[in-house]
């Protein structure tokens, strides 16, 4: 009997959204798949639902994948691809495997010889970089930084000196409600003339994305207090 596929199912980053950034091959995996390994099943049940694809939400098999999940969880989990049917990962927001548990369920599908089928879609980190203007051809996703704040700070000077050395951009990001004193800690960490790019609220109708000198930043402060955003720096 034929594996099933693994389809790496993106969704969207900001409510209402999903006519503009999702594709048509994503609402025709959907449409097609009956069991999905997701973060929340809530949210995934209403994101399906605002796709009107005329799924029967009812007849959806859903199953939670999410940081807690157990690699000796995962077998059962990934027994259908085994049995020839198809499993969608769907994230809590953009694409599943970046920054996301999906990774995990990728990994052991790759060990057994599944087809892996990523679908394009919004990914907040790979948006905010495309609209930073900084070094595209060197990169680097540290996900969230110390919740300690001297620990944070010296994971700021680090991010800062390699950006120096490596010519790098630094990509990096904060539970919502812990931005405004993320923020604080780089513009008080930072040399004036590190350019630090805030992208807030990705694909919805009020983002930003603006690129600023932590000097000139200093003088247009923003609240991001529980705000989706992305930080990007680049030191010089």
């Amino acid at each position: 009997m034929p594996k099933g596929k693994l389809f790496l199912i993106p969704s969207v980053l900001a409510e209402n959204t999903a006519h503009w950034v999702i594709s048509p091959q994503v609402q025709e995996v959907i449409a097609h798949t009956k069991i999905f390994l997701v973060e929340n099943p809530r949210s995934a049940r209403r994101y399906i639902s605002s796709l009107k694809l005329g799924v029967n939400i009812e007849e959806l098999h859903l199953e939670v994948l999410d940081k807690d999940t157990k690699p000796e969880q995962l077998p059962r989990l990934m027994l259908p691809l085994i049995n020839g049917a198809d499993i969608g990962i769907i994230s809590e927001a953009g694409c599943p495997g970046i920054a996301d548990p999906g990774a995990l369920a990728v990994a052991y599908a790759h060990q057994k010889g599944i087809q892996v089928v990523p679908i394009s879609g919004p990914s907040s980190m790979f948006l905010a970089l495309m609209g930073s203007g900084f070094n595209g051809q060197s990169f680097a996703f540290h996900g969230y930084l110390p919740i300690d704040k001297k620990d944070r700070t010296a994971a700021i000077k680090k991010l800062e000196a390699e950006s120096i050395r490596e010519k790098r951009a630094q990509i990096f990001m904060e539970t919502p409600f812990r931005n405004n004193q993320l923020l604080e800690d780089l513009l008080s960490t930072l040399a004036p003339h590190t350019k630090l790019c805030i992208a807030k609220n990705l694909t919805a109708a009020d983002e930003m994305i603006q690129t600023k000198t932590i000097a000139e930043w200093k003088n247009h402060p923003v609240d991001l207090h529980k705000i989706p955003t992305v930080f990007v720096l680049q030191a010089f």
